[in-house]
C-alpha cells in the first residue's frame, strides 16, 4: 500500500456549550484516527451530530484540535506559520453543500474561480494567464468558456455546483473535502456531478473526503468508509466490507435503513430504540449501548476495543456482528 497522504491520529475536539446557567463541554471528536491515500475517496457517514462537520473543519484548519495530530505528507499543518502555512492551505479545498448560498451573487463565474489567486498570487501572475486558466477550469467541469461572464443566478443548481468544483480546483489541491455536495440537487443531476468528481479524480489524482447522509451515494463513490457515532469512529474498512459485512450493530442498522430498489433482496430492517444520547453527557463504556440490542454489562463498564480482521476492517464493539447481522440473537427487526 502507498504511504498515506493524510494521517489523523487520536484527534480530539471539545466545545464549551452553555445551557441556561450551566456550561458543559461537548466532545465533538474523541480519539479519531484514520488515513487518506492519494487518489482515494474516503466516505464519512453517520447521524447528525456525530462529528463529521467538526472533522472536516479540522482538516481545513478552521478548528484547532485539543489534542491529537493531523499530518499532511508527514507535516503537521498546525505547526506552520507565515508563507509555509499559506502554501499549505491551497492543498486542501472544499466543495460546499448548497450551491446557491456558497457562491457570491455579485461576482461573475470567472471572478469566483479567480478569487483564490488574489491570496495565492504566485500561481498566475498576469491577467492573461488567469483568464486562460479560468477557461480551462470551466471546460474541465463541463461548462463553456463563455460562461465566465455569467452570474451564479444565471446557472442551474447542477451548473452552480460545477462552478463550485471549479473554484475548489483553482489552487490545484491534493485533497478536496466534499460536504454533502449533491444533497441539494435533483437525482439526475446528482449522477452527473458524481460522475464528474470521479472523472476529475482519475485525471488529476486528487483525494476526496466525502461526507454524506446518503449511503447509496457513498457506496457509489467511496473506496473506503468511516462510520462515526458521537465523536468516535465505530467502524472502518473498504466500501465492500462495510456495506456487505458490517461488524458494528450501528453500521448494520444504518445499512438496513438505506433505501433500495431491490425490495425482495432487502435485509430485515433493524429498528433502534431510544434517541441519540447527548454529546454533553455520553454513556459510559460503549456510547452506542443505550440503543444496542446486543448490549451487556461489559458494554457499560468498559470502552470497547478496536477489533481488526486480517484486511484492516475494524469495529469498536464488545460483541461484533457475524457475517450475517440478522443471525445475531435478539435483533430488533421489522420489515420495511
Amino acid at each position: 500500500m502507498p504511504d498515506p497522504l493524510v494521517e489523523v491520529r487520536d484527534l480530539a475536539k471539545t466545545f464549551a456549550v452553555r445551557s441556561g446557567r450551566r456550561t458543559g463541554r461537548l466532545r465533538a471528536l474523541d480519539g479519531v484516527s484514520f488515513d487518506l491515500r492519494r487518489g482515494e475517496t474516503l466516505g464519512l457517514v453517520g447521524e447528525s451530530g456525530c462529528g463529521k462537520s467538526t472533522l472536516a473543519r479540522t482538516l481545513l484548519m478552521l478548528d484547532r484540535p485539543d489534542s491529537g495530530t493531523v499530518r499532511f505528507g508527514g507535516t503537521d499543518p498546525f505547526t506552520l506559520s507565515g508563507k509555509e502555512l499559506l502554501d499549505w492551505r491551497r492543498r486542501v479545498q472544499m466543495v460546499f453543500q448548497d450551491p446557491y448560498d456558497s457562491l457570491n451573487a455579485r461576482m461573475t463565474a470567472g471572478e469566483i474561480i479567480a478569487e483564490p489567486w488574489r491570496t495565492h498570487r504566485g500561481m498566475y501572475r498576469t491577467s492573461r494567464e488567469r483568464a486562460a486558466r479560468v477557461r480551462e477550469l470551466l471546460e474541465l467541469v463541463g461548462l463553456r468558456p463563455g460562461d465566465a461572464d455569467r452570474y451564479p443566478q444565471e446557472f442551474s443548481g447542477g451548473q452552480r455546483q460545477r462552478l463550485g468544483i471549479a473554484r475548489a480546483l483553482a489552487l490545484d489541491p491534493d485533497v478536496v473535502v466534499c460536504d454533502e455536495p449533491v444533497s441539494a440537487l435533483d437525482l439526475s443531476v446528482q449522477a452527473q456531478v458524481l460522475n464528474l468528481l470521479a472523472e476529475l479524480q482519475q485525471e488529476l489524482g486528487v483525494s476526496y473526503v466525502f461526507i454524506s447522509h446518503d449511503l447509496s451515494v457513498v457506496r457509489h463513490v467511496a473506496d473506503r468508509v468511516v462510520v462515526m457515532y458521537l465523536g468516535r469512529i465505530v467502524e472502518s474498512g473498504t466500501t465492500e466490507e462495510v456495506f456487505n459485512r458490517p461488524r458494528h450493530p450501528y453500521t448494520a442498522a444504518l445499512m438496513s435503513a438505506a433505501p433500495s430498489l431491490d425490495r425482495d433482496g432487502k435485509p430485515v430492517r433493524i429498528v433502534l430504540d431510544g434517541e441519540i444520547p447527548s454529546p454533553l453527557n455520553p454513556p459510559s463504556g460503549c456510547r452506542f449501548r443505550t440503543r444496542c440490542w446486543k448490549a451487556t454489562e461489559v458494554c457499560a463498564a468498559e470502552a470497547p476495543p478496536l477489533r481488526l480482521d486480517g484486511g484492516g476492517h475494524g469495529a469498536e464493539c464488545h460483541h461484533p456482528l457475524v457475517a450475517d447481522p440478522e443471525a445475531s440473537a435478539g435483533v430488533p427487526a421489522a420489515r420495511a
